[in-house]
């Protein structure tokens, strides 16, 4: 249909979406499409065919069906799928109720719309179909087929891992592809699934515009079943998913992208391609082929159609590097370093390699455009990045507990909310947070009740009447909160995180028999593999998830994962970011975390406008945990291994703190605003600003000296003061110290004699920092005493 576009990544799968063609259409009830009124219509009404029907209901369907028939004589054609095509209502534009008005008995033509589908009298486009769906089709389908084939689908749906729900969808989706593609079960492969799934998806969207469900593939569960039986070949992927999604490409099909014409150049840039290869990943080697076919050559094309090798004017140069100074959207670019660097290695490449390899390489050798100036800025560059990262670090981490407060909170109400709402009967009243809620049942429900599957639970707030379905409320809530603080406790990638596994928690013994818990992080960036210590918040979030996947007594399912950045599926696996989506369970892309995060901070802005103007990344936790931690004292080449890091300098561009540079330019800014200032600025201060002024100073003063914490800056360290670095001891508080350690050595020996660990630690730690004050005020001491004056107050002169 014109206007609906679908995204490549489902259009341009390894499976190419084509409608199954029969081989030799079985028709156990003779051949319908000239047949005449009376006969088909007696069929539709047939006891042979469908034998456990009461003879009451059979006649009906024949009155139905002998009325859309004479209905579809009154359109051209010799057959009655001509008719069928040629009438409004097999184009699928009306509805069946608009066509015949209801006679006496109650009748509607939508019983014969189903007897003509099931005899195969007409072949049904996925619009007509959508539009006036049949009740009970599948039943009366699959009874006048007499395939045993489809048969066997049935008994391997009842069997199947599905709730009711699905396993109706899964036989009312196949009766409806066998009928629209005019097949049998046995023409059906995967590409005329995947079609089926696509034009299914078209008539939905053109009948229900702008819904999201209607958006949403269908037949995943036909292709679980048929995946089972073994009825697609061996290489099929397992499920639909996985077929849409496609793997790595060629580095031909990868250079083919963008579409350049340059034959020769586009020889050499899939060899080159080829030759980086072995030393690259997928990712980087895509993104490697976009900077050099899409941002240098395609461009270089563009500005002169006749450049036929790599030497490069400097005009066009000049040209070229002013266009990828802006996206093609219009916005600014920020990674056009990236790009003059790519640039810049190809040529240097090329030059090396010609040396080994003149006959292959040499022809291509030349000059590099890229001028040396070009990198004068580079790291300058860089390390304004790295700022604009540690700012938004310093934005972040004040909003954090909010986050963690929001989630918590949500997660927290909605759990004791479903607790609540289960203990109640259909129709019961209970009370929660001063809320009065109704436990319903709605027709769907009971339907379920009928044939024994389970139903979700669903509440009625008594006060507006809003109908919650809180089950589902109280799973997004879990995962949002599971997500917030796996990433927070844990620091992990975004691609780690859903990367773990059941087999990533670990433990070690220690030799006095404590255990901890470990948590594996597979190599993501890196070839390396860590280990994290879990704290007990972090092993709390795991222990949490793994007990929702197990709560029903089946182990974590084993499902394969989509690596979106190299292309390839997993094994198998237990993966513990994983939850059930219709059919078939599904781990959490890293696209679906990064819209969760959005949503909470969505939420949160309509309480709290410092989130209006930014949101959280699974990379802000990342670098949160970081500089908390660093900050906190521990070493920094600690951190790098916690990280995943392999080299140091890249934790320390992950921690927020001040160093030498904020300090200059803070001294630069001081000085610039001195001189800036206008003369009137510099008045005499007031009673009250002196008085603030004078209390600071006195307010520092403390039993053991003075603090040393700048003017206007509040207390940093919760006074402790003896830990604190800005505590400045008076040499006449010596002998105080001395009463202080010999305090501290008691209780250090009541805490080994109670074997109280932690108070041993926490007092020894205190003792380390007495004692170095104590040899710092010593030395002070024997210094002689500088005199400098005290400023005194300039006293206004007077008229």
């Amino acid at each position: 249909m014109e206007g609906l576009q679908f995204p490549s990544r489902f259009v341009e799968g390894p499976i190419t979406p084509e409608p199954a063609v029969a081989t030799s259409l079985h028709r156990p009830h003779g051949e319908f499409s000239t047949a005449s009124v009376s006969l088909l219509s007696s069929a539709a009404g047939s006891a042979e065919i469908w034998p456990d029907t009461l003879r009451a209901t059979r006649l009906i369907w024949t009155h139905s069906t002998r009325t859309l028939l004479e209905h579809l004589l009154t359109f051209p054609g010799e057959t009655w799928q001509q008719r069928w095509d040629a009438s409004p209502l097999g184009r699928g534009e009306v509805d069946a109720q608009a066509v015949a008005s209801r006679r006496t008995t109650g009748n509607s033509i939508i019983p014969g719309m189903r007897a003509l589908y099931c005899l195969r009298a007409v072949r049904p486009t996925l619009l007509a179909f959508r539009r006036n769906p049949p009740p009970n089709y599948d039943v009366m389908f699959i009874a006048a087929q007499e395939d045993p084939v489809l048969d066997k689908f049935v008994e391997q749906v009842s069997v199947h891992h599905f709730r009711h729900v699905h396993r109706r969808n899964a036989l009312n989706e196949l009766c409806m592809l066998l009928a629209n593609q005019d097949v049998t079960l046995s023409d059906v492969t995967p590409a005329a699934l995947l079609h089926f799934a696509h034009e299914n998806r078209k008539a939905r969207c053109i009948l229900q515009p702008g819904s999201r469900a209607a958006n949403r593939l269908v037949g995943r569960g036909i292709w679980d079943v048929l995946h089972t039986m073994g009825h697609f070949p061996p290489s099929t992927p397992e499920s639909m998913r996985a077929a849409m999604l496609r793997g790595q490409l060629r580095v031909d099909e990868l250079v083919d992208r963008y579409e350049i014409s340059n034959q020769a150049v586009r020889g050499l840039l899939i060899d080159y391609l080829i030759r980086r290869k072995a030393d690259t990943d997928y990712s980087t080697l895509k993104d490697l082929a976009c900077k050099l076919t899409y941002h240098f050559w395609k461009n270089i094309e563009q500005i002169n159609p006749d450049q036929k090798d790599l030497r490069i004017a400097p005009e066009d140069y000049a040209t070229w590097r002013q266009m990828i100074t802006v996206k093609d959207d219009g916005k600014p670019r920020v990674d056009q370093d990236s790009i003059v660097v790519a640039l810049r290695s190809f040529y240097y490449d090329l030059h090396t390699w010609a040396a080994d390899e003149p006959e292959r390489w040499a022809t291509w050798v030349a000059p590099c455009p890229v001028p040396p100036s070009e990198l004068r800025g580079l790291g300058r560059r860089r390390r304004r990045i790295d700022e604009r990262s540690a700012d938004r670090t310093r934005q972040r981490q004040p909003l954090l507990p909010l986050l963690v407060n929001h989630v918590e909170t949500r997660y927290d109400r909605v759990r004791l909310l479903l607790e609540r709402a289960d203990k109640v009967a259909e129709g019961g009243v209970f009370t929660h947070e001063g809320t009065e809620y109704r436990r319903i049942h709605t027709e769907s429900d009971r339907k379920l009740l009928r044939h024994g599957d389970a139903v979700p639970t669903r509440i009625q707030e008594v006060g507006s009447g809003q109908i919650i379905h809180i089950r589902t409320e109280e799973e997004g809530a879990f995962w949002d909160w599971a997500v917030v603080e796996t990433l927070r406790h844990s620091g992990v990638r975004i691609e780690e995180l859903c990367e773990l596994t059941h087999l990533s928690i670990r433990q070690y013994q220690r030799a006095n028999g404590e255990v901890i818990a470990l948590l594996v992080i597979a190599p993501s960036k890196t070839d390396r593999e860590r280990v994290i210590p879990m704290s007990a918040e972090l092993f709390h979030v795991i222990a949490s998830i793994v007990r929702r996947h197990t709560r029903t007594g089946r182990p974590i399912p084993l499902i394969s994962r989509f690596d979106y950045h190299d292309k390839v599926r997993s094994a198998p696996m237990p993966f513990l970011f994983q939850r059930q989506n219709g059919p078939t369970a599904m781990v959490f892309s890293t696209a679906t975390i990064q819209v969760m995060l959005g949503r909470i901070c969505d939420q949160l802005a309509k309480t709290h406008r410092e989130f209006r103007s930014l949101k959280f990344t699974p990379h802000d936790f990342r670098r949160i945990f970081a500089t908390e931690l660093v900050n906190s004292g521990l070493p920094i080449h600690i951190g790098a291994a916690l990280m995943g890091h392999l080299d140091i300098q890249t934790t320390r561009g992950y921690v927020a703190v001040f160093d030498e540079d904020v300090i200059r330019h803070y001294q630069e800014f001081l000085h610039h605003r001195r001189e800036a200032r206008p003369e009137g600025e510099y008045r005499d201060t007031t009673d009250r600003e002196w008085g603030e002024f004078e209390e600071h100073f006195d307010r520092r003063k403390v039993e053991l000296g003075s603090c040393g914490r700048p003017y206007g800056t509040p207390c940093q360290h919760e006074h402790a003061c003896i830990r604190c670095p800005m505590l400045h001891i008076n040499p006449k508080m010596l002998g105080r110290l001395e009463e202080l350690e010999a305090d501290l050595l008691a209780r250090l020996q009541q805490a080994e004699g109670e074997n109280w660990l932690g108070e041993v630690e926490g007092i020894n730690l205190t003792l380390t920092f007495l004692r170095g004050k104590r040899e710092e005020t010593q030395r002070q001491a024997q210094r002689p005493t500088v005199e400098l004056g005290i400023p005194t107050r300039r006293l206004p002169v007077s008229g």
